[in-house]
């Protein structure tokens, strides 16, 4: 072989090599039939077979949606401007009015109540919150002392919270922010009665759940802070079958109910539950003066009834005495002969 033939056939030699390592490569990279023909679970069938589904009904989905708009498009058509009932619930958000009115729930009680209460009082201040974005006439609500147990709770329970709009939840207390001449805190052992709601103030509940194992706490805080207390004019207008003692919501809503109609009685009875056994006091009254004169009535029956069995007692000897008579005179006829 001459020189000039060696460079190019070393040459060849070495792309043959070369191709021979990038085959074997190759196939090294190839996965068995082992690897290739792996079973495949029930889930991941489920989730093959569900991707081909959402794939092949594509089309359907997007004619559905054109169908849905052109019908909502006709229907708002079809609508008037506005409904002649006054269902409309646009037109019903632009009649509210915003009270100035301050409503507190105060959260400073979280270390006396157990997670259930907790739980408990957490669900009445979703319903105040609730009732005050339907109300006609919405408070400014504050939710003070915002902490502790009651936080965790809603932050597990009900992380929508962060997201509540026409509200003012605050870690500090109420005394922090608001002068203490606007304070009047409601309280059912306060002697004070409320004749009216004065819009300049900040009304404050407590947020406690007890069941009565702390009866006079929130007036004894109102009395220590120095600030105004008062009870709403219950005993005014209904008569209960158990104590004074209204849920955080009930106080809530029994003063937007006032705000909107301007009348406690009707305020009261739209809002107490039934099993408090409330009564307006009028007819409490009525029934009361009726069970007098019921008893009145009993009484003199039973004063008629007690005389007429003295009589029988005291005729009784006499007759007793007749008895024994004719009872011996018939012995001595039927002891003579013949």
């Amino acid at each position: 072989m001459s020189s000039e033939m060696l460079p190019a056939f070393s040459k060849t030699c070495n792309v043959e090599r070369q191709q021979d390592l990038s085959e074997d490569g190759e196939e090294n990279q190839k996965p068995g039939l082992s690897e290739r023909f792996q079973p495949i679970s029930k889930r991941q069938m489920k989730k093959l077979m569900k991707q081909k589904q959402w794939e092949e009904q594509r089309e359907l989905r997007k004619q559905k949606r054109k169908e849905k708009r052109k019908r909502k498009q006709l229907e708002r058509q079809c609508q008037p401007e506005s409904n002649s009932d006054g269902s409309d619930r646009k037109r019903i958000r632009r009649d509210v009015v915003h009270s100035p009115l301050r409503l507190i729930i105060d959260c400073s009680f979280d270390s006396l109540m157990v997670l259930k209460d907790i739980k408990k009082l957490h669900k009445q201040i979703q319903r105040c919150y609730a009732e005050n974005r339907r109300a006609l006439h919405p408070v400014q609500f504050y939710l003070t002392s915002h902490g502790g147990q009651l936080k965790k709770n809603m932050d597990e329970n009900d992380k929508g919270w962060v997201n509540w709009k026409d509200i003012h939840i605050k870690p500090e207390h109420y005394s922090e922010f608001i002068q203490k001449e606007d304070l009047i805190y409601l309280t059912s052992d306060s002697p004070n009665v409320l004749k009216e709601l004065d819009e300049s103030k900040a009304y404050v509940i407590g947020g406690l759940v007890d069941h009565n194992h702390h009866k006079g706490l929130t007036y004894k805080q109102a009395s220590d802070h120095g600030i105004d207390h008062a009870q709403l004019p219950l005993g005014n207008f209904v008569k209960m079958n158990s104590r004074k003692v209204l849920a955080v919501n009930h106080v809530f809503e029994i003063i937007l109910e006032y705000l909107e109609t301007r009348d406690w009685q009707e305020a009261f009875f739209t809002i107490l539950p039934q099993r408090k056994g409330a009564v307006p006091t009028d007819q409490a009254c009525e029934s009361c003066s009726c069970d007098k004169k019921f008893a009145r009535v009993e009484g003199g029956l039973n004063s008629d009834s007690s005389e007429e069995e003295d009589k029988h007692e005291l005729d009784s000897p006499h007759e007793e005495e007749k008895q024994d008579k004719e009872s011996s005179t018939e012995s001595t006829v039927n002891s003579v002969p013949y």
